[in-house]
């Protein structure tokens, strides 16, 4: 029978914990999204990915963010670090929530693109803040701050196509 030692459970529990938050954040996120008529009613730049390829992206994300997450946890080594680990992926999740409010639910990309330059920066935050604590964690997130570079792109195309949004037809 394989048993765990201590260290290894606690490792276990807080790689599952990362899931978790990850795909919490993910979830809230997908329930804002709202691929209703006004969103189809929008014109997109020809170049952007098929919808269905959303789903892709952003599940290969948020298990890369968990497993950074669990990286950057397990190379802190004190309180202070490991705070340092939960605000910049708590920030960071907030941020994603946010814009994901912004773009469907209050149907304002034009709020939405604002709001994008902050995620942005806090993925940059975050690469460049775990560097030194595990510099795997940090390259995790690349692929998360390219595909923000991308969608923010897009969202600004979304808003130059479409805009002005907030007026009543």
């Amino acid at each position: 029978m394989l048993t765990l030692g201590r260290s290894h459970k606690a490792s276990v529990r807080t790689l599952l914990l990362a899931f978790v938050f990850s795909f919490a954040t993910a979830g809230i996120g997908a329930a804002l999204t709202d691929l209703g008529p006004w969103y189809f009613a929008l014109k997109h730049p020809p170049w952007k990915p098929p919808d269905a390829a959303f789903g892709v992206i952003w599940s290969t994300i948020f298990t890369l963010c968990a497993i950074s997450a669990w990286l950057a946890w397990q190379a802190a080594d004190t309180a202070a670090l490991r705070r340092r680990v939960a605000v910049l992926f708590g920030a960071n999740a907030l941020l994603n929530v946010l814009w994901s409010a912004l773009y469907f639910k209050l149907q304002r990309p034009d709020w939405a693109l604002f709001e994008v330059v902050f995620l942005w920066l806090s993925i940059l935050a975050l690469i460049m803040g775990l560097w030194r604590l595990s510099r795997w964690a940090s390259l995790l997130l690349v692929t998360y701050w390219v595909w923000v570079s991308i969608a923010a792109v897009l969202n600004v195309q979304t808003v130059m196509l479409n805009g002005p949004f907030g007026t009543q037809p």
